[in-house]
């Protein structure tokens, strides 16, 4: 009998507030049988010790599963009757700290099991687990016990970030506080208006530091609430706002680098391209103002002025995504023979490439000819790919794709030039102390440079100054915001969109 308790003790340790007296198997559940320990319980109104019983009553409880089997607790409570003439409360219902909670059908520990699936996977699909853990529970129960789980209470950082997220893309938006330090979420505000954001901020002079994106909204709510708050211009944005503008750079400049690739014949989007530009140019020669070109020929004024910046139109090139073939280590022969006698026959070829190895088939070498493969050792070249190759660090670049780049960038000063400056603004996205002063003369280069998309980019810094020189200077930036966003959009979809955002607003904040 002795090894029996010990037995039950271990298995139903967090039971040990009771005084197990039995134990038995019901088949899909273990029911255990307890009483409450005798011992003296305060008063809940005057706090005097008391076990005088008045009587006694039962609960029944669910606890955690054993062997994969549900446990339910019968336990027996006495009802105290309290020893002070006129207290309020002549008698009461004895509770037990830490394992039993008042109205409470689930023991401390199991609710806490269940509340860390339920913050974890919500509703319906906490319900659907919790059954295969033998602790079923209803969805509308987790949702319960989710929204009892209080929010932590988070003391403000002297740093945090600012980001926006979309409650439904294109309609609503939400913003989110964090610590930008630690990624600990602070506050998750129901709009994006620069109101909101100012009444939060209002008063909270703990917070130095402001980490935000290029947002107009946000930097104005920022200075109104918080004017000697340090704003912070994220890296990333920045970077992300130089490639779009190289990216023009480069298709205004495709007539001068377009020939280190020979052009593939164009299709109807070409000749549509040509007589759009053709178009605006004639009427921007006879003096046609270009939102007068726009109404006449009924396009957007700022494909106007992109179609005004090109001095040619452009060539449209789609970039063949060649997979390695058989006929690859025998392209330096093809191109020999070919070259040398264009007329060869591809039998001929055929057959002097299987005597010096070639195991396919004839009709691999057909197609890798008609597309010109044995000719060319690398695709056309797209703006895409020649703005890739100028964003890439040169230590991250093949050997094949530097010579490429450097055949780009020699096609003309303004490509040269636009290399340099590219090159120069990555070096200052390492924050260092006198990245200001040298942002400073990057944008005295620019500006002197025939470059006019890179001139607008550097409008675009000169108008956020103060915080593009924090974002270059200090150590701060936005990226723990960003991948909390990232989180932000699982969580979402989660929900499918079933529930408010006052629930959306607490998985957050516990997550």
């Amino acid at each position: 009998m002795r090894d029996v308790n010990e037995l039950v003790a271990v298995v139903f340790s967090g039971l040990s507030a009771l005084v197990i007296e039995d134990v038995a198997d019901d088949g899909e559940a273990v029911r255990v049988t307890a009483r409450a320990r005798d011992v003296p319980v305060p008063c809940p109104v005057c706090g005097v010790p008391t076990a005088k019983v008045h009587g006694y009553h039962h609960r029944t409880v669910a606890d955690v599963p054993v062997d994969g089997r549900r446990v339910v607790v019968r336990v027996r409570v006495r009802r105290l009757a309290c020893p002070v003439l006129g207290c309020r409360r002549q008698t009461f219902r004895e509770q037990i700290p830490g394992l039993l909670e008042r109205h409470q059908r689930r023991t401390t520990r199991l609710t806490g099991q269940i509340s860390m699936v339920v913050k974890e996977l919500c509703g319906r699909a906490a319900a659907r687990l919790t059954r295969w853990l033998a602790t079923p529970v209803s969805y509308a129960t987790a949702l319960r016990l989710l929204r009892r789980i209080p929010a932590p209470q988070v003391r403000l950082p002297r740093v945090i970030g600012v980001d926006d997220f979309a409650l439904r893309r294109r309609h609503r938006y939400a913003t989110i506080v964090i610590n930008a330090e630690t990624g600990q979420r602070i506050e998750v505000l129901p709009d994006r208006e620069a109101a909101t954001l100012e009444a939060w901020l209002r008063g909270q002079r703990e917070i130095e530091v402001v980490c935000r994106d290029g947002s107009a909204t946000y930097a104005e709510a920022i200075r109104r609430a918080l004017p000697d708050a340090v704003q912070v211009s994220d890296r990333w944005h920045l970077f992300r706002n130089l490639c779009d503008k190289v990216l023009a750079e480069v298709r205004a400049h495709a007539p001068c680098w377009v020939t280190v690739n020979p052009p593939r014949p164009g299709g109807v989007r070409e000749q549509t391209t040509r007589e759009r530009w053709h178009k605006i140019h004639q009427l921007l020669d006879q003096g046609v103002g270009l939102l007068d070109c726009s109404r006449r020929l009924g396009l957007a004024l700022n494909t106007v002025k992109r179609y005004a910046r090109i001095p040619e139109p452009t060539v449209l090139r789609i970039a063949p995504q060649y997979r390695p073939t058989l006929v690859d280590p025998y392209r330096d022969h093809l191109r020999a023979r070919r070259a040398a006698d264009p007329a060869v026959p591809v039998t001929h070829l055929l057959r002097e490439i299987r005597e010096l190895g070639y195991t396919g088939s004839a009709n691999l070498l057909v197609r890798y000819l008609n597309q010109g493969r044995a000719e060319g050792d690398r695709p056309v070249t797209t703006p895409r790919r020649a703005t890739r190759l100028l964003l890439t660090h040169p230590k991250h670049l093949r050997t094949k794709e530097t010579a490429l780049l450097e055949a780009l960038t020699a096609a003309c000063p303004e490509m040269t030039e636009l290399a340099r400056l590219v090159g120069e603004f990555a070096e200052l996205l390492a924050p260092s102390a006198g990245n200001d002063a040298k942002l400073t003369q990057w944008m005295t280069a620019v500006r002197a440079a025939d470059l006019p998309h890179l001139q607008t980019f550097c409008n675009g810094l000169e108008l956020d100054r103060a915080a593009v020189d924090a974002g270059l200077t200090l150590p701060y930036h936005n990226g723990r915001t960003e991948g909390v966003n990232t989180r932000t959009k699982r969580i979402m979809r989660q929900m499918h969109g079933r529930a408010g955002f006052d629930l959306l607003r607490h998985r957050i904040l516990l997550s």
